[in-house]
């Protein structure tokens, strides 16, 4: 009987360790299956309202908004079958106020029509009128002529000159004109059917830097429009905050062991929001029911480095440190290349006490002592070391993951492992079963994989349909939840491509569209 009792302990003890063991997935054992994509472009039911201007719903136009004129003849102002009618058979210049200033907000004309000549557009200013930024589109009745960019200082012209481009292509004025403002920078679209179209583009901040926290307190948008003999009918004008033309750096919000924050029924990202080229980005919050492909805009964060500038910094990673009831987390210093003759780009740390997920969103943010080619930081609390530990990529002949660690969050650390032999991308630390393990993309058309926190190889992603093609980009952001138990699938990641927006000129890195993957490990 012992003897028997003996052989049954040892077989259910074998049973369990077995059990254990298999319970604790290899990543590379995950099927992960593609569910669905989108492209989200300056998507309306995204949109976070700022301003309005709504011809239907006006009444008490003088008070509601207050109208400049430039010239000694005034255009005639009316509201006509609930459009905005702006006429005159004089030369006139006209400015309606219709909201305050964000310089990393969207701004749309809802045109009806145009006749005759003249400008139609955005005018930025102070109350005074000693500062003014304007953005134009010149027209022939319906004909587009220009795209123009004009800034005044102390009533002294700065700079007045063309920004026009692919005008051989576009021209008829369409219905929308798309102001997307990005801090140091613009890109101007039109739109009636289809994709929105590029007809202008500027970097300006030689001229004047907008996200000056001086601009942005005391500036005013106005619809601009010059007139010399003619009408526009205008149906509604527009400032929000909005999902741009492509996202991108995609990285799960988490506790500061790692954690996936699961709030409200809901996971929370942050991903950039796409403008044109590296300092125009800006750093969105969205989030989603894991089980749907409900990915909705929550907010954008700026950053405060107390200079006197809002910096829009992006591949973002947030945490909510519970032990100190605060957000924090590193971000990465891509505006310093609209100023690379006095910035550099480098590691931010970034705090603070309100949740800023929600509308417009200001952190502290304070330079980690991190400066050059470093980029896609993700940061956890490991409580078995009792050290804070940060996985980035660093470019040392091509960008490779390493590992540091550190006694603070904020300073002091040390390189501990790396650089891996790949080319590595959205670096990022994700538990998978019990364990913690170490993903990137790459330029390989492969997601690697490695062991946390020494970064040795162990295998890559395994996906049904990748989001590359052989024509495209595979240097993605491997992002993956683990989800508790109760839900239909294990795994969720969400990733991007790399298809830039068409008709950029220059330097461009405006993808992506976003695909939704459920992964199983069976």
């Amino acid at each position: 009987m012992k003897i028997m009792n003996y052989v049954f302990l040892s077989i259910l003890l074998a049973t369990t360790v077995n059990h254990v063991a298999l319970s604790q997935t290899s990543p590379d054992k995950i099927n992960f299956i593609r569910q669905g994509v989108q492209r989200m472009i300056f998507d309306e039911d995204q949109s976070i309202p700022l301003a309005r201007l709504e011809p239907e719903k006006i009444v008490g136009f003088s008070t509601m908004y207050p109208t400049s004129h430039y010239f000694k003849e005034d255009a005639d102002i009316n509201i006509l079958d609930d459009a905005l009618v702006i006429q005159s058979k004089h030369e006139t210049q006209t400015g309606i106020w219709f909201g305050g200033f964000n310089p990393f907000a969207t701004y749309t004309i809802d045109l009806a029509s145009t006749s005759g000549k003249g400008e139609i557009g955005f005018e930025f200013s102070d109350a005074k009128k000693k500062e003014q930024f304007f953005i134009k589109v010149e027209f022939n009745d319906s004909l587009l002529i220009g795209v123009k960019l004009r800034v005044l200082k102390d009533s002294n012209l700065i700079v007045d000159k063309s920004i026009s481009v692919n005008l051989a292509e576009h021209k008829k004025i369409e219905s929308k004109i798309i102001l997307q403002m990005l801090g140091s920078g613009l890109v101007l679209y039109m739109q009636d059917k289809g994709l929105p179209k590029v007809i202008g583009q500027s970097d300006f901040n030689t001229y004047v830097d907008l996200r000056k926290k001086q601009h942005i307190h005391s500036f005013q948008s106005n619809l601009f429009v010059q007139l010399n003999g003619g009408q526009v009918q205008i149906k509604k004008v527009e400032m929000a905050l909005t999902t741009g033309v492509g996202l991108a750096d995609i990285r799960a919000i988490t506790y500061e062991n790692g954690d996936p924050m699961l709030d409200q029924g809901r996971l929370w990202y942050t991903m950039s929001i796409r403008g044109r080229a590296l300092p125009h980005h800006i750093q969105g919050v969205f989030s989603m029911n894991p089980t749907v492909f409900d990915l909705k805009l929550e907010g954008i964060i700026v950053f405060d480095r107390h200079d006197g500038i809002l910096r829009n910094e992006i591949a973002t990673h947030l945490f909510y440190d519970r032990k100190d009831d605060i957000w924090r987390g590193l971000t990465t210093g891509f505006s310093a290349y609209a100023n690379p003759d006095k910035e550099k780009k480098q590691l931010l740390t970034i705090e603070s006490k309100r949740d800023p997920r929600f509308g417009f969103s200001i952190m502290n943010a304070v330079p980690l002592g991190m400066v050059g080619d470093i980029e896609d930081p993700h940061i956890l609390y490991d409580s078995e070391a009792k050290k804070w530990r940060m996985l980035t990529c660093e470019n040392n002949n091509g960008y490779k993951a390493i590992i540091l660690e550190s006694d603070l969050w904020n300073k002091g650390y040390k390189k501990i492992a790396g650089p891996v032999d790949h080319n590595s991308t959205g670096t990022s630390i994700q538990k998978i079963g019990d364990k913690l393990y170490c993903f990137s993309g790459s330029s390989e058309r492969k997601i690697f994989i490695y062991t946390y926190p020494n970064l040795k190889e162990a295998g890559s992603l395994m996906m049904d349909l990748p989001p590359w093609s052989e024509s495209s980009g595979s240097r993605v952001w491997p992002n993956i939840v683990q989800l508790p138990d109760g839900y239909p699938f294990r795994y969720v990641a969400l990733m991007m491509d790399r298809f830039n927006y068409p008709s950029m000129q220059g330097h461009n890195w405006t993808y992506g569209a976003i695909y939704l993957y459920h992964g199983f490990d069976y």
